[in-house]
């Protein structure tokens, strides 16, 4: 093993193990909510699928990185690679998709009650259930070209030209249809992060001015304490600073790989880091911060 696969595998390791760790304290907590005698609201269910989601990330990311740093070029087999890349690029997605949710859902929470965002608000956590399914189902056929064009070693005819990914086999597709899906998934992203970007925005803004409120009805001994909406505020906003970071990094740096088709071992640490970055801190924002807005709601 070199010198790049030693950093390799130690970037890899400083991530999945946090990840891991995280995404699991997230998951089972909100999983057994009711059994601590707490009601389960529509958030936990948004955040149990995003702690999910975070959870195929990683293992996806780890059974490529193995096969890559080990040079097992058939340790998966064809429909193994299949399924790794498929749901590497689904889990993407979903991670996308519920981190939206999530936002646009708290932006309803906490708007006023005369405000006509409120008839939108989930009241039981059954009614996040039908976007779980839509988001499954539509990240799963923009990614089916994949089950097509990505072969195993051992299945794969050498009179074929492919492309060697480190652990698998891309064969070349037809230019129209590698844009009709390159379209679907840009078209995916615009929407999703417009709408993280506005709900983002109106909660901060129905926060801020939650908070010169309480400043204002209470006396200054009061407003030198640091309110539990402040750290709600925080919460988004470390969240999705913490996304939209990872997100267009990897993005630039995988249009550029794409283009270049560049091994360099530094680019590819760095796309690495990126694409297990969100996914490892991610749980960690909610531990933190988030776990304390609910009473924020209420009193809200």
């Amino acid at each position: 093993m070199n010198w790049n696969n030693i950093i390799h595998t130690i970037i890899f390791l400083s991530l999945t193990g946090p990840g891991i760790v995280g995404n699991m304290l997230i998951f089972i907590r909100h999983i057994y909510m009711p059994a601590l005698g707490t009601e389960k609201k529509p958030v936990d269910l948004i955040v149990i699928h995003l702690a999910f989601s975070n959870m195929i990330t990683i293992c996806t990311t780890g059974i490529k990185d193995i096969a890559t740093v080990f040079y097992f070029r058939n340790f998966l087999g064809d429909i193994g690679c299949k399924a790794v890349v498929f749901l590497a690029r689904m889990a993407r997605g979903l991670s996308i998709c519920t981190t939206c949710l999530l936002s646009v859902v708290q932006a309803v929470t906490i708007s006023p009650r005369t405000s006509l965002w409120t008839k939108l608000k989930p009241q039981t956590a059954c009614q996040i259930i039908p976007f779980i399914l839509v988001f499954w189902i539509f990240n799963g056929l923009i990614s089916s070209n994949l089950l097509s064009y990505i072969k195993g070693g051992s299945s794969l005819n050498r009179s074929v030209a492919a492309t060697f990914i480190g652990h698998c086999y891309m064969l070349q597709s037809r230019h129209t249809i590698k844009w009709i899906f390159l379209s679907l998934m840009t078209l995916r992203d615009v929407i999703f992060q417009s709408l993280m970007g506005w709900s983002s925005g109106s909660m901060a803004l129905n926060l801020y001015k939650h908070h010169k409120h309480v400043l204002y009805l209470h006396s200054s001994r009061f407003a030198n304490n640091s309110p539990p909406e402040i750290r709600a505020t925080w919460s988004v906003l470390i969240l999705m600073t913490c996304f939209l970071l990872f997100y267009w990094a990897d993005f630039i740096l995988s249009f550029y790989h794409g283009f270049t088709v560049t091994h360099e071992s530094i680019l590819l640490n760095i796309k690495v880091f990126l694409e297990l970055g969100y996914v490892s801190f991610s749980p960690y924002v909610l531990i933190s911060r988030y776990i304390h807005s609910p009473k924020v709601f209420h009193a809200h």
